[in-house]
């Protein structure tokens, strides 16, 4: 490709670019939705929340199914004056392999998150996890949506874990499927501080 060459196609893709952003001028919060079976969707939500907090948002961090205290999301962001940050505590279920036990604690924590899901103050809210919530039926399905629908209208929730309900997915202004192509653990790998937890 010649220099000119490269130089008109920029040009068309940043004209593109500027149209489209020119375009889009509503200003509302999103509900972002990250699936699917790949390693990285509680870690690009916690993105996220790196990102409210340089903008000096205030936000929520409920962690469903999750049970470690001393991952490195929870040690860092507990320090942190404008978040929120809860954590269901049971375990995994294969772990806990108690069905009334985890719709207990996550009735529990879902209550913390209608609070955040009603405050005006609160800019994000990540529920981590909740797709297992509505899939293993822990929760209400549509309390859960109506809850995110009539949330104050500039504040974004990102919600993730695998499998996906439609509700969800139709629910969601963005969806990102994570991928799992390849994954340290199958090869023995123990989980690592710092990239699992």
């Amino acid at each position: 490709m010649t220099e000119d060459t490269y130089k008109k196609r920029m040009q068309r893709k940043k004209q593109h670019i500027d149209d489209s952003v020119e375009q889009a001028q509503i200003e509302r919060g999103v509900i972002v939705l990250l699936t699917g079976n790949g390693k990285g969707k509680s870690s690009s939500a916690l993105g996220m929340v790196v990102r409210a907090l340089g903008h000096d948002m205030k936000v929520g961090v409920i962690q469903f199914i999750k049970s470690w205290t001393n991952t490195g999301e929870q040690l860092f962001l507990q320090q942190q004056e404008n978040v929120d940050f809860h954590i269901m505590g049971t375990g995994f279920t294969w772990d806990t392999q108690d069905k009334d036990k985890d719709r207990e604690a996550a009735s529990v924590l879902w209550n913390k998150a209608k609070l955040m899901l009603n405050d005006s103050d609160m800019g994000m809210i990540i529920l981590d996890e909740m797709t297992y919530m509505l899939s293993y039926r822990y929760l209400d399905a549509e309390e859960v949506i109506t809850a995110i629908k009539n949330r104050p209208e500039n504040q974004h929730v990102i919600i993730t874990g695998r499998a996906a309900s439609e509700e969800l997915l139709e629910l969601a202004d963005t969806v990102s499927e994570i991928n799992d192509v390849k994954h340290a653990f199958r090869e023995g790998i123990k989980a690592m501080p710092g990239i699992e937890w």
